[in-house]
């Protein structure tokens, strides 16, 4: 399948759903029950600001029910329009299944600059669009479950889950209306970095398979790597930080609104970030690397692994010829378009699907909201035992050693992680970890298992498809 004109966002989304289905075998009908929007609610509502009625647009969008509640982000952007949450609900559909979540798809946005209205301003605008969502069971902790997601994030989901308490007032699990809050509200430890955690993750995973690495012309580990970054909100932050300083790749460019910088001797990521933080999220000034003006140029510079972690779209038939990185890991929804797509798999390049490489906050909110419904930490119960079992152990060990003049002693680093019980966030990365090398498992049985099955994005819409399908089928239809 080949395309000459740019498709939208939404059918992208959709041309890569049915590359998938070409190669399965569903039922009469169930492929289209699968493909299509449930429902979009969309609203309008005012809010009083600087002495006048300011009025908004938001849209909450529903993609399938398979399983409920559904689940899916809330993003302030100037671009939220009804295709893009869509797009976006059917790619939280896909996330879910693939990474075993037990939840429908959905998504929300609000088409509006938060950089313009002040913390006060954005408290009324986000309790007032909660309070529209709220009263048609848009937001619930058994129906639909939002989290942050571009232009959110803990403080808008702290407001959003007080706005349902307010309105529901004697439901025991209201905390579990919504995912992504702050520890101190009822969140979890480890949800900020989640998706960026899982980008790491999701690396560490196919470079241990050298014959996946082979197939990019790559070798050995991630240390060493060279990595380009497009984005430095949170996903590209984090998945940044933690490549370079613990798996020691060298992060040679970052690419953001007002330009790139490049460094091939690589960048120190905390410090860039403590800039833009102090700049108001310029880099342009940045006293260290090379600024490149046109930031997307950068897009198509060499290096080894490129993380597109902004929005979508950034790489399409304008450029995908030029891109040379050989690994390509889709930190952002739909970084890539379907055009790009064909393009770039022709050339030889691998690609790490969005559904897959992004599914790391999808995967700690559903711990969040088991946290949420159980009423209790994570680790609480038995982190104390866990360390008194070791510690009993260790002290055997260590008696016998005496008694017996063995002469061995433990070293004081393993007897500390070794009788450390785990806490919350070592249990929320364990979980990670294992989701996200279970869903790669899943996709590489695919990939390699499948002659007709010639990349990670199909082998990747075809796991989750599947699994969207069993489910239906076992409902009845």
């Amino acid at each position: 399948m080949s395309v000459t004109a740019e498709p939208s966002f939404r059918d992208s989304v959709d041309l890569m759903f049915k590359r998938a289905t070409a190669l399965m075998d569903l039922g009469p009908g169930l492929e289209e029950k699968i493909r299509v929007c449930n429902s979009t609610y969309t609203v309008r509502f005012g809010v009083r600001l600087r002495g006048k009625i300011e009025t908004f647009t938001g849209y909450r969008s529903v993609h399938s029910e398979h399983m409920e509640p559904v689940k899916g982000g809330i993003r302030y952007s100037l671009g939220v329009n009804q295709d893009e949450v869509e797009a976006l609900a059917a790619l939280m559909t896909y996330k879910c299944a693939l990474v075993e979540a037990p939840f429908g798809g959905s998504k929300g946005g609000l088409c509006i600059d938060p950089r313009k209205w002040d913390e006060h301003e954005l408290e009324q605008i986000t309790r007032r669009f909660a309070y529209e969502l709220i009263k048609r069971d848009l937001i619930h902790p058994a129906q639909n479950v939002p989290a942050p997601d571009m232009g959110t994030g803990e403080r808008e989901m702290a407001w959003i889950a007080d706005q349902y308490a307010r309105m529901n007032t004697t439901d025991i699990n209201a905390k579990a209306c919504v995912t992504g809050k702050p520890p101190h509200a009822g969140g979890i430890q480890g949800r900020v970095e989640a998706t960026g955690r899982g980008v790491q993750y999701a690396l560490r995973e196919f470079f241990r398979h050298p014959e996946d690495a082979a197939k990019a012309g790559l070798t050995g580990d991630l240390s060493g790597k060279r990595v380009i970054v497009q984005g430095l909100g949170n996903v590209g932050y984090h998945a940044a930080k933690f490549l370079s300083l613990e798996d020691g790749a060298s992060i040679t460019a970052v690419i953001e609104r007002d330009g790139a910088i490049v460094d091939d001797a690589g960048i120190d990521i905390e410090d860039l970030r403590a800039w833009m933080n102090g700049h108001a999220g310029a880099l342009a000034d940045y006293p260290r690397g090379l600024h490149v003006k046109d930031g997307a140029a950068v897009l198509e510079s060499d290096c080894d692994i490129l993380i597109p972690a902004a929005l979508e779209g950034v790489i399409h038939l304008g450029n995908a010829a030029r891109i040379r990185a050989p690994l390509i890991v889709e930190a952002a929804n739909g970084p890539i378009t379907f055009g790009a797509d064909e393009i770039l798999r022709h050339k030889g390049c691998i690609i790490i699907p969005d559904m897959y490489a992004n599914a790391g906050g999808v995967t700690v909110s559903y711990f969040e909201w088991v946290k949420n419904l159980s009423h209790i930490r994570f680790g609480r119960m038995q982190r104390r035992a866990e360390e008194s079992r070791h510690i009993a152990l260790v002290t055997e060990l260590e008696r016998l050693s005496s008694d017996k003049g063995l002469g061995w002693t433990l070293s004081p680093d393993f007897k500390d992680k070794y009788l450390r019980g785990a806490g919350e966030l070592e249990l929320v990365r364990s979980g990670l970890d294992d989701t996200m090398r279970a869903a790669y498992q899943s996709m590489r049985q695919i990939w390699h298992g499948r002659a007709d099955v010639h990349d990670l994005r199909v082998a990747a819409y075809i796991v989750a498809i599947d699994r969207v399908a069993k489910t239906y089928v076992s409902k009845g239809l």
